[in-house]
């Protein structure tokens, strides 16, 4: 990347944030979920409902003008609005970097439904090969998708992100800070089946949380329920629904204090359920 491609990018405008002094904790329990899978309307509201959450992310095809599935969208937003839960739209596809088109297509087609108040984005550019073999230009075609994606609509733009964005440096500044530059806010996959402690869910979230108040930015943290045979610390999927109420109860108490923190989201809805008491 040309040092002139670079100053480029670097001097792009922020997207909008309350600015740093403006944030204040999200109230214990603020609860979101990511949803995956075409599960009922009905069902799928009266969990969130019971389950006290406030924002679902809701996975949208590409083609959901046409494949019909909007008729369930819909109707999950005329269940939701009532309750005040907020649908943002779930998408994202590793080869969006090489491909922007697609993404903005598919955005279009997530504003064209009329039923999303934002666009939640869960694009890893570190799956692919290039985060190994040229990792400028493969950061730099994710911020470019980020920029794409925020002006290509009116509606708010979040991330996923890891929590280890903060390790990795983009030219003279920090490759985390550019990521929040382009968001409104970003939610941290901080998969840990323990709250508080050495490698918990708190202490490798704390880097984005000190980013994100510098930002202005609203940092949500992810607890896990899938299972991952590779990373049982990770997950609670091998707990019970009660233990990660627990666990996810003292998240809160250790967040009072942290202005950025806007809750925790679920991933993800099924295997939530599928949670034993």
């Amino acid at each position: 990347m040309s040092a002139i491609l670079m100053a480029a990018a670097l001097a792009l405008p922020a997207a909008s944030s309350a600015g740093g002094a403006g944030l204040t904790p999200a109230p214990a329990g603020t609860r979101a979920m990511w949803l995956w899978g075409d599960q009922p309307a009905a069902e799928v509201v009266e969990w969130a409902k019971q389950r006290k959450v406030s924002e679902i992310f809701v996975h949208v095809m590409p083609d959901v003008l046409t494949n019909g599935d909007l008729e369930r969208l819909q109707e999950m937003k005329a269940r939701a609005v009532p309750l005040k839960i907020k649908l943002r739209a779930l998408g994202g596809d590793p080869a969006w970097l090489t491909d922007p088109a697609a993404a903005l297509a598919w955005q279009r087609a997530v504003v064209t439904t009329g039923v999303f108040s934002g666009i939640h984005l869960d694009v890893e550019p570190y799956v692919t090969p290039g985060w190994t073999t040229n990792l400028t230009g493969t950061q730099t075609a994710f911020l470019k998708l980020l920029d794409k994606l925020r002006t290509g609509s009116t509606l708010p733009l979040e991330a996923d992100v890891p929590f280890w964005y903060g390790e990795y440096k983009y030219g003279r500044a920090n490759f985390a800070d550019e990521v929040l530059r382009r968001v409104n806010a970003v939610t941290v996959m901080s998969y840990r089946d323990f709250a508080t402690g050495p490698n918990s869910m708190t202490a490798v979230s704390q880097d984005w949380l000190a980013r994100g108040k510098a930002a202005g930015k609203r940092v949500r943290l992810g607890a896990e329920t899938e299972a991952l045979p590779d990373c049982g610390h990770c997950t609670f999927a091998e707990e019970s629904a009660t233990r990660m109420h627990q666990e996810l109860t003292k998240v809160d108490a250790a967040m009072r204090s942290s202005a950025a923190f806007a809750g925790i989201a679920v991933h993800r809805y099924g295997t939530w359920r599928a949670l034993r008491p």
